[in-house]
């Protein structure tokens, strides 16, 4: 039997995100909480407690001031590496804690 109204996977899923940008927007968000291990290593994931996101605002609890500091010198940086994972201008700020 020939089906001739086949779509792709991805292209349904891409429609679906499209007609649903909270869903999308809350998708963005749990994967660039997943990034922020993923992006930074296991050295950094030993020192953080905590990550969420609470308006567009990445918080981070760590359990190493200097480890903040150097973060901190390098926020812009971390910003734009996670939205560039993501694919989506989600994280406007990161606070660390």
């Amino acid at each position: 039997m020939l089906k001739r109204n086949t779509q792709h996977v991805s292209d349904i899923l891409s429609d679906f995100f499209n007609e649903n940008p909270k869903l999308k927007t809350s998708v963005s968000e749990h994967r660039a909480i997943s990034a922020w291990r993923e992006l930074l290593g296991e050295g950094v994931s030993h020192y953080t407690k905590n990550v969420y996101f609470k308006r567009n605002i990445l918080h981070v609890q760590l359990t190493s001031s200097v480890l903040r500091a150097e973060l901190i010198m390098n926020k812009q940086n971390l910003i734009d590496k996670l939205n560039e994972h993501v694919e989506m201008e989600i994280v406007k700020d990161i606070v660390f804690r």
